[in-house]
């Protein structure tokens, strides 16, 4: 007796599970959307690199705001005009062609530069570092400890023998990993086309900051005057600050600059190539 209903109950469950399962599958089918075939024409033509560049969380999620219309195809920093034409030709629309954006480091007090006060010992990356100062006298510029670097996907920075990042002019794609990096925000973002910049972001006085480092901007207001442009360059908090916008593209600001803080394209000179270059020399 006991046996008949413990096999009489498997069995009901067992109809119960299949019951279930048809439901389950029926309903799967019917609530189920299909994915747009588009998508991954979308996602071979990205460079599925995911480093946050556009603003989504990644290539497949750009590729699904692509196709709602919430992003344009210029959006990939990462992949350039050819690119943003593919994307374009897939999604039916037009685009135009983008200035491209570049990283630059603004600070040039490295380790012959900017005077230490202490050794730091802490864990080596420029957060923690920041936490105590990393050792310099200035709470402002670099730390040097490449934290930028190693935060760049396409190998577009490196560290020189003067313990400051560099960009390369060539590979940076202006996805600004290396500026959401930077613990002091002395990297920005700039169009290609700006090639003015104070290389400096030291708010002390100028006898305060010209002690810490000897490529300091003292805010002598000599490149404020010597701007072609009026309002291009103005002083604020102690520091000389270039409105690339407006200001002359030219090195005319720069001449009379005491401490070589300003300069003028510097950054188109600073290639991959040249890099490695130089590195090859110091070996050799």
């Amino acid at each position: 007796m006991g046996a008949g209903i413990l096999i009489s109950s498997v069995v009901s469950m067992g109809g119960i599970g299949a019951v279930l399962a048809a439901f389950i599958a029926v309903a799967d089918k019917k609530l189920s959307v299909k994915e747009d075939p588009r998508i991954e024409k979308l996602m071979d033509i990205l460079p599925n690199t995911n480093c946050g560049g556009c603003g989504f969380a990644g290539c497949r999620s750009l590729a699904e705001a692509l196709l709602k219309g919430k992003a344009p195809p210029t959006s990939c920093v990462a992949a350039g005009d050819a690119t943003a034409r593919k994307l374009a030709s897939i999604l039916g629309v037009s685009v135009t062609a983008q200035k491209r954006n570049i990283a630059v480091v603004l600070c040039h007090g490295g380790t012959a530069e900017a005077r230490r006060t202490a050794e730091y010992r802490g864990a080596v990356d420029c957060t923690a570092a920041d936490l105590t100062g990393g050792g310099k006298a200035c709470t402002f510029g670099c730390l040097g400890y490449g934290e930028c670097v190693a935060a760049c996907d396409f190998g577009a920075m490196g560290m020189n023998d003067n313990g400051l990042p560099v960009v390369f002019h060539d590979k940076c794609v202006g996805c600004g990993a290396c500026v959401k990096a930077c613990p002091r925000n002395i990297i920005e973002l700039h169009s290609e086309d700006h090639k003015l910049f104070v290389y400096c972001r030291n708010k002390e006085k100028g006898a305060k900051a010209r002690k810490v480092c000897t490529v300091a901007c003292i805010a002598c207001g000599l490149c404020v005057k010597d701007c072609t442009v009026e309002g291009g360059i103005a002083l604020k908090d102690n520091l000389a600050v270039v409105d690339n916008e407006l200001a002359a593209q030219n090195d005319e600001a720069t001449k009379r600059c005491p401490t070589k803080c300003i300069h003028y394209g510097l950054e188109e000179n600073i290639t991959r190539g040249s890099y490695l270059a130089s590195k090859l020399k110091k070996i050799s």
